[in-house]
C-alpha cells in the first residue's frame, strides 16, 4: 500500500499550541493506517484485486458461462473448486499479512505520549497528537511524531536519538534546541505561553534536510535538521526533552519513505504472462475449429434427429449450435490455461527462499547474521545473472580502517627496514612500537614504526601539527567511561582511525563542547576555543576547523582528498607536494586510502569579516547551501601542506576467489566505486579484476565531452582491431541471432582488457549521444571500474545496462550511497557491514560477506532456475495431455462437447492427483550437487542464454503433450473397437473408456515426473507414489456402492472402475499407451544425452563416476600487488555534526561504540602463484578423473575437436 501523502501546500505554517488555527489547513492527524483493508471491506476489496489477474478473471467468466444449461456440459464445481481454492489460499495469505499489519498499527497508535493540552501535561494515545502541539518525550521513548526540539534535560538543549528505525545505523547522532527555546526548558507555565509560528517546507521523505523558520516575538530564527526529531527515533542518554509538532501521522518522513517499492519481476514471469495469453488465443482456434465442425455436422448429419430429441425452435439453427457449441468447448478445454500455475510457482518460490534463509554456509557467525532471502518473486532469476555492480568500500573490503602509513613534511612512516636498509614485509610477528609513554593509549592500536614515535618525543613542531590536526579536525564524539577509558563514536571508519592514531601518538582528543576542543598534548590538557566547522559534503570532499590555541593564534586546518587539497595550497609547498604525491603513488601499491592535510594561519581583521559572512548566510532560507560553500571555498584557500595519511580498508575474506569463480561463470562484474581512480585500480588488483599481464588498460579521465568521445572511440578501435575482419560479417545477423553472436564475440577478444573511468568522464559518457558507445566499450573489456561516482551515477550505470542489454542485473552495496543503484538492479543484494542497515533495507537479497554471493548465484540460483524451468515445462505438458484428450474425443462424438472424463476427474486431476509430485520436483530437484556447481562454474551459462525454458521450450513440451493426449485417447479408442471382456461381453461403453485413459494419463505424467526429476528425495517417492495410490482410492470410492448411496445424482456409475480393472485387455491397453508415450522421450533423451551432451550431462556422469570421492575445492589465490599506481580516498561519512557542534553550548555522548582496530594487517597476499595456475592443475586433475572410469569416458565421446569437450567448463 502506498503511503505517500502528496503534499497539498507549498509550505506549511504550524502554530503552537493553537489547535483551532491548525485545523484550518486540514493537516494530516497522527494515526496511521498501514493495513489494506477491514472487517467489512475486505472481501469484496480482496476479490476485486485477485479478479485484477488475468487468469482468476477468465475462469470467473468460465464459471458464469458453465452455469447456463444451453452451452454447459460440466457441473459448474469442476471449476470453482480450483477457482475456490486459489482465491481461498491467496485470501487467508493476504489476510494474515495484513491482520500482523493491524496489530502493527494499533499497538504503534494506542502508545501512549504526554501532551501539553490547557496548560497541563496529559497523558494521550498517539493517534490523537495534532500538529502544534507541544509533547513531551523521556529517555529510551520513541518519537511520536516529527517535532521541532524546543528544550531539553540537558545543558543548552541538547539531546541524543537512536535512528535505527529510519536508517539501520545505532550509533548515537546529536540534535540541539533553538538558544531562545531552550530557556524554556520544563517549566510548563512557559510552554503553554510558547505561540511562535513556524514556516518550513511542505511534507516530503528526504529524512536529511529540513528548512524552515521560526517566528517568535517578533524576530525570525533560521530551522534546519538538526533542530527536528523524527518519528521512529529514539531518545537516549537524555531525561526529557519538549518539541512542537510539526508533521504528523501519514505525513512524517517516516511513512513518506514507506512507500511501495517498485514492482520487480522476472522474465520468466513476463514470459509466462504471454504464453498463457498465447494457451488462451490456441484455446479459441480449438473451440472454432470444434465449432465449425459441429456446424457442418448438425447440417449434414444431426438434423436427421431434430425431429427426436424435441429441441426448442431457437436450438433448431445449425449456426447457432455451433455458436454455442464455441462455449461449450471453452469450459471443457479450460483446464488447458492452467488456474494452479500461479499458485504453485509462489509456492515453489517459497521453497527456494527458505532454503537461502537456511543454508548454513551463508551464516556469517561473528555477527550472528544469516543469509536472508527478502523477497520471493527473484529466486529463479538469481541463476541468470549477466552482470553484477559492485560497491568497493564494505563490499569487496572490510571498512574497518587501519592507521597504516603517512607522510609527514616530505617523511614516510610505517615502513620497517632490516639492520641492512631493506625494507621488510610487516606481518602478526613483527614487533609494535611501545605506546607505554602514554597512559592514554588504545591498547588494540598496532604500528611498526617506532621512527614516528621518536620524532614525536624529540617535539619535532610538524609532526606534532600533523597529529594536532588529526585530533583537531573531526566531528567524532568522545565518551570516557571511566577515567582513562576512551570511547569514540565516529561517523566513519576512517575518521575513526585517525582519531584514534593521533591518541597514541600523544594527542589524545579527550573532550568536546560545542564552542571548545580539549586535547592532551603528550600528557598535559590544551583546550582549543572552536570558532566554524566547514562540514564535510559530496561536493567539497573536505573538512576544515577554525580554532583559536592557547596563545591566541587562529588557525584552520584542513584534511580532504590530496587533489582537492593541492588546488588550495600555496605555490611555496610545490615541491613538498611533489614528495607527498610520490609518497602516496607508493602507498598506492597496497590499495591504502589517502588523505591530505593541511592548515592555515588566518588574520583576525579577515576572520572576523568572514564570520560576519558566515552568519549571515546561514540564516538565509533559500540557497543555504550553495551560500555556505562558497564562503567555505573563500577560507580554503593558501594552504601549507603537511602530508598524508594512508589507511588500510582491509578486504573481506574469500572476494579474489570470489570474483575469479564468478568470471568463469561469464558474469561481468563492474566495480563502481567513490573512491579514487588509483585506490580503485589497487583494489581490482587485489581482487584479481584486474592483472599486469592485460594487453589493455583503458583509463578515461578527461573533461570534456569530446575528449570523452575520443578516447571511447580510440579503446573500441584498439580492442577490435585484430578482430574487426574476422567479425565483420556479425553486423548483419539478426536481433535474435545477435545476441548470442555478440557473446561469443565478446568471449573471444576481451580477454586482456579492461576499461577504467573517472565520474567526471561518466557524466559526460551517460550523454544520449555517448551512452551507445560507453556500452560497447564495456561490454567488450573483461573488467570496468568507475569510479569517484555519485550514487545516482551508480544507478545511471545500471539502468544503461538494462536499457541496452538483454541480460540480468544485480547490484550488490552496503551503504546508503548503493540504494538506487540496489533499487534499479532487476536484483538487489545488500551487505550488513559497517555502513548501516540502509542497502540492506533496500534489498531483494541480504547477507554479510561478499563471498556469499558465489554460493547464491551459483547454487541457489542456478537450482531455482532449473528447477522454476523443469516445473513449467513439465506443468504446461501435463496439462495439454490432460486437456487435449477432449478436443479428439470431439470428432467422434459429433462436436457434441461430451467430456471423455468424468467430471470428478477433471476436479481432482490438477489439484490433487498431480500437484503434490510436480511441487516436489521444483522444490527438491538438482541437476548436479552444490560441490559440483561451484567447482564447474560454466553450468551457469545456460541460464544466462535463457535455454532451459524459452519459446521453443514451451512448443516442444506442448507437442509432447498434445501428441501424448493423441496416443492417450486414439490407442484404446482403437484396442475398444473390437475387444471384448473375459466372457465374450462387449467392454467399450463410455466410463470404462474414461477410466482407461484416466488410469493411463495418471501413470503417463507420473513416469514422465519420474525421467524429469534428477535428484530423488523420500518426499519426491512418497508423493509419486502416493498420487497414484489416491488416485485408484478416490476411483474406486467414487464407483463404489457406499457413495452411490449418500449421492446417487453425483456419483451414478457404481462399479465402473472395478469392472474396468479387472480385464486384463484394459490393463494391456494401459500399458502399451504408457510405453508408447514414454518409450520416445526415453529414447530421445538417451541419443541427445550421448550425441550432443550438455556441460550438466557431462559434470551429471562425472558426478556419478565420483561420487565416493570428496569434492576439490578451488584454491584461488590472491595475488600481492607491488605497482606506482597512486592510490586515494574519498570520504566514505556523510555530512558530518559540523553546524550541530558550534551551535550550542556544551555536548556530550553517553553511549558505547566499538572502536575496535584489528591487530597487524597480515601481508595482502600469498608469493607470486596467482589463480590461472590454479585453473589449469585443475583442468589435469579432471582429465584425469575422466580417464577414471571408461564408462564415463565412452559416454563423454563427443567431438574431441568441439568446443563443448568439458574443457570448455574451465576455459569459457
Amino acid at each position: 500500500m502506498d503511503m505517500r501523502v502528496k503534499p497539498a501546500e507549498e509550505e506549511r505554517h504550524v502554530k503552537a499550541n493553537d489547535r483551532d488555527y491548525n485545523e484550518r489547513f486540514t493537516y494530516a492527524d497522527n494515526h496511521i493506517k498501514t493495513a489494506k483493508y477491514t472487517f467489512y471491506t475486505f472481501l469484496p476489496i480482496n476479490l476485486f484485486e485477485q479478479f485484477q489477474r488475468f487468469a482468476n478473471a477468465y475462469f470467473l467468466v468460465l464459471l458464469i458461462l458453465q452455469l447456463i444449461p444451453e452451452i454447459s456440459s460440466l457441473s459448474w464445481f469442476t471449476t470453482i473448486v480450483p477457482l475456490v481454492l486459489v482465491l481461498t489460499i491467496t485470501a487467508v495469505k493476504d489476510a494474515t499479512d495484513d491482520y500482523f499489519r493491524h496489530k502493527s498499527d494499533q499497538q504503534v497508535n494506542t502508545r501512549q505520549s504526554q501532551v501539553l493540552i490547557k496548560g497541563k501535561i496529559q497523558k494521550e494515545k498517539w493517534m490523537n497528537v495534532r500538529v502544534g502541539d507541544i509533547i513531551k518525550l523521556e529517555n529510551n521513548q520513541f518519537v511520536a511524531a516529527d517535532v521541532l526540539l524546543l528544550s531539553s534535560s540537558e545543558p543548552y538543549g541538547l539531546c541524543y536519538i537512536e535512528t535505527a528505525e529510519l536508517d539501520g545505523e545505532t550509533n548515537l547522532k546529536v540534535r540541539q534546541a533553538l538558544t531562545v527555546t531552550s530557556d524554556l526548558g520544563a517549566d510548563v507555565a512557559k510552554l503553554a505561553d510558547f505561540n511562535g509560528e513556524v514556516v518550513c517546507e511542505p511534507p516530503n521523505n528526504k529524512l536529511d534536510k529540513f528548512i524552515g523558520t521560526l517566528y517568535w516575538k517578533d524576530n525570525k530564527y533560521s530551522l534546519d535538521n538538526e533542530k527536528m526529531l523524527l518519528r521512529g527515533c529514539m531518545l537516549r542518554n537524555t531525561e526529557w526533552c519538549f518539541g512542537m509538532v510539526i508533521f504528523a501521522g501519514l505525513q512524517t518522513k517516516l511513512m513518506q519513505n514507506c512507500g511501495r517499492t517498485k514492482f520487480k519481476r522476472t522474465s520468466i514471469d513476463r514470459l509466462m504472462n504471454t504464453l498463457v495469453l498465447w494457451i488462451f488465443g490456441f484455446l479459441i482456434c480449438m473451440g472454432i475449429i470444434l465449432a465449425i465442425g459441429n456446424t457442418i455436422w448438425e447440417q449434414r448429419v444431426g438434423r436427421n434427429f431434430w425431429a427426436y430429441l424435441l429441441w426448442d425452435e431457437l436450438l433448431s439453427s445449425a449456426v447457432f449450435s455451433g455458436f454455442l457449441t464455441f462455449w461449450s468447448y471453452i469450459i471443457i478445454l479450460n483446464t488447458v490455461v492452467p488456474i494452479s500455475l500461479y499458485v504453485s510457482v509462489e509456492v515453489l518460490r517459497l521453497g527456494h527462499s527458505y532454503f537461502i534463509n537456511w543454508d548454513r554456509k551463508m551464516y556469517y557467525s561473528r555477527k550472528d547474521t544469516p543469509a536472508e532471502a527478502r523477497t520471493t518473486t527473484l529466486n529463479e532469476e538469481l541463476g541468470q545473472v549477466e552482470f553484477i555492480f559492485s560497491d568497493k568500500t564494505g563490499t569487496l573490503t572490510q571498512n574497518i580502517m587501519v592507521f597504516s602509513k603517512c607522510s609527514i613534511n616530505g617523511n614516510t612512516y610505517g615502513d620497517v627496514y632490516d639492520e641492512f636498509g631493506h625494507k621488510v614485509d610487516i606481518t602478526e610477528k613483527t614487533p609494535c612500537v611501545d605506546f607505554s609513554f602514554n597512559p592514554l593509549m588504545d591498547r588494540k592500536f598496532r604500528f611498526h614504526d617506532s621512527s614516528l614515535v621518536e620524532a614525536i618525543k624529540l617535539e619535532e613542531p610538524l609532526v606534532q601539527e600533523f597529529f594536532r590536526l588529526l585530533a583537531l579536525c573531526h566531528t567524532v564524539m568522545p565518551e570516557e567511561r571511566s577515567e582513562g577509558e576512551l570511547v569514540y563514536q565516529a561517523q566513519s571508519p576512517d575518521e575513526g582511525a585517525l582519531v584514534t592514531a593521533a591518541r597514541n601518538f600523544g594527542f589524545v582528543f579527550r573532550a568536546r563542547t560545542p564552542e571548545t576542543i580539549t586535547l592532551y598534548e603528550m600528557g598535559q590538557p590544551v583546550t582549543y576555543q572552536l570558532l566554524a566547522i566547514l562540514d564535510f559534503n559530496n561536493v567539497r570532499k573536505r573538512m576544515s576547523v577554525i580554532v583559536r590555541n592557547p596563545k591566541g593564534q587562529l588557525k584552520l586546518y584542513s584534511k580532504g582528498a590530496d587533489t582537492i587539497i593541492f588546488d588550495r595550497l600555496e605555490p611555496a609547498n610545490e615541491e613538498l607536494m611533489y614528495t607527498t604525491s610520490e609518497h602516496l603513488n607508493e602507498f598506492a601499491g597496497e590499495g591504502l586510502r589517502t588523505l591530505a592535510l593541511a592548515y592555515k594561519d588566518l588574520d583576525e581583521d579577515m576572520f572576523d569579516e568572514w564570520m560576519k559572512k558566515l552568519l549571515f548566510a546561514s540564516a538565509a532560507l533559500e540557497n543555504r547551501e550553495e551560500r555556505l560553500g562558497a564562503l567555505y571555498e573563500e577560507v580554503e584557500q593558501g594552504l601549507m601542506l603537511l602530508g598524508a595519511t594512508a589507511i588500510e580498508d582491509k578486504l573481506q575474506e574469500g572476494v579474489p576467489e570470489t570474483i575469479s569463480c564468478l568470471t568463469l561463470a561469464n558474469i561481468k562484474i563492474w566495480v563502481l566505486t567513490g573512491d579514487k581512480l588509483e585506490t580503485a585500480m589497487n583494489i581490482g588488483y587485489s581482487c584479481n579484476m584486474l592483472r599486469d599481464d592485460m594487453n589493455e588498460v583503458f583509463i578515461i579521465s578527461s573533461h570534456t565531452m569530446l575528449e570523452v568521445q575520443q578516447e571511447l572511440k580510440n579503446a573500441k578501435e584498439r580492442i577490435m582491431g585484430p578482430s574487426r575482419e574476422r567479425f565483420s560479417s556479425s553486423q548483419d545477423v539478426g536481433k535474435t541471432d545477435m545476441y548470442a553472436s555478440d557473446s561469443v564475440f565478446e568471449e573471444t577478444i576481451i580477454a586482456e582488457c579492461a576499461l577504467i573511468i573517472n565520474g567526471h568522464s561518466l557524466a559526460h559518457a551517460l550523454e544520449a549521444d555517448l551512452e551507445q558507445i560507453l556500452l560497447d566499450v564495456a561490454c567488450l573489456c573483461k573488467t570496468v571500474i568507475c569510479c569517484r561516482v555519485t550514487p545516482l551515477q551508480k544507478a545511471q550505470v545500471v539502468e544503461l545496462v538494462k536499457r541496452h542489454k538483454r541480460a540480468v542485473t544485480l547490484a550488490i552495496g552496503d551503504g546508503a550511497n548503493d540504494v538506487s543503484m540496489i533499487k534499479t538492479a532487476h536484483i538487489g543484494v545488500g551487505i550488513s557491514g559497517q555502513e548501516g542497515m540502509q542497502a540492506v533495507l533496500a534489498s531483494d537479497y541480504s547477507f554479510a560477506q561478499f563471498r556469499y554471493l558465489q554460493r547464491l548465484l551459483l547454487v541457489h540460483g542456478r537450482w531455482s532456475y532449473h528447477r522454476m524451468c523443469n516445473f513449467l515445462c513439465y506443468f504446461f505438458y501435463k496439462n495439454f495431455a490432460f486437456t487435449l484428450v477432449h478436443f479428439w474425443f470431439g470428432f467422434l462424438c459429433g462436436f457434441s462437447a461430451q467430456t471423455v472424463y468424468d467430471q470428478w476427474f477433471i476436479t481432482l486431476f490438477n489439484i490433487v492427483y498431480t500437484s503434490l509430485p510436480v511441487l516436489a520436483m521444483g522444490v527438491f530437484d538438482q541437476d548436479v550437487n552444490e560441490q559440483y556447481s561451484l567447482r564447474y562454474p560454466n553450468l551457469y551459462r545456460p541460464g544466462q542464454l535463457n535455454l532451459l525454458f524459452n519459446k521453443r521450450k514451451f512448443f516442444t513440451c506442448t507437442l509432447q503433450g498434445v501428441c501424448t493426449s493423441f496416443i492417450l485417447f486414439f490407442i484404446p479408442y482403437g484396442a475398444f473397437l473390437c475387444a471384448v471382456r473375459d466372457d465374450g461381453s462387449h467392454i467399450s461403453d463410455q466410463q470404462s473408456f474414461a477410466v482407461t485413459i484416466a488410469t493411463s494419463l495418471v501413470i503417463v505424467v507420473s513416469v514422465q515426473i519420474g525421467l524429469d526429476t534428477n535428484y530423488w528425495t523420500a518426499v519426491n517417492h512418497f508423493f509419486i507414489w502416493g498420487s497414484l495410490a489416491v488416485y485408484f482410492a478416490i476411483l474406486f470410492a467414487m464407483n463404489s456402492d457406499g457413495i452411490f448411496r449418500i449421492f446417487p445424482s453425483q456419483f451414478p456409475f457404481v462399479g465402473t472402475a472395478r469392472n474396468a480393472l479387472n480385464q486384463k485387455s484394459v490393463w494391456l491397453v494401459i500399458l502399451l499407451t504408457t510405453v508408447v508415450c514414454i518409450m520416445p522421450v526415453v529414447a530421445m533423451r538417451f541419443l541427445k544425452t550421448d550425441l550432443h551432451p550438455t556441460q550438466t550431462d557431462k559434470v551429471r556422469l562425472l558426478q556419478q563416476a565420483t561420487r565416493r570421492q570428496g569434492p576439490q575445492e578451488q584454491n584461488l589465490r590472491r595475488v600481492r600487488r607491488t605497482s606506482s599506481r597512486r592510490s586515494a580516498y574519498a570520504f566514505a561519512h556523510q555530512q558530518g555534526y559540523g553546524e550541530l557542534i558550534t551551535s550550542g553550548k556544551n555536548m556530550k555522548v553517553h553511549t558505547s561504540s566499538t572502536s575496535a582496530v584489528p591487530s597487524s594487517s597480515p601481508g595482502r597476499t600469498h608469493s607470486s602463484g596467482n589463480w590461472i595456475e590454479n585453473m589449469l592443475k585443475k583442468r589435469g586433475a579432471v582429465e584425469a578423473e575422466e580417464t577414471m572410469d571408461s564408462g564415463v569416458t565412452e559416454h563423454i565421446r563427443a567431438d574431441e575437436r568441439s568446443e563443448d569437450s568439458l574443457e570448455t567448463l574451465y576455459t569459457h
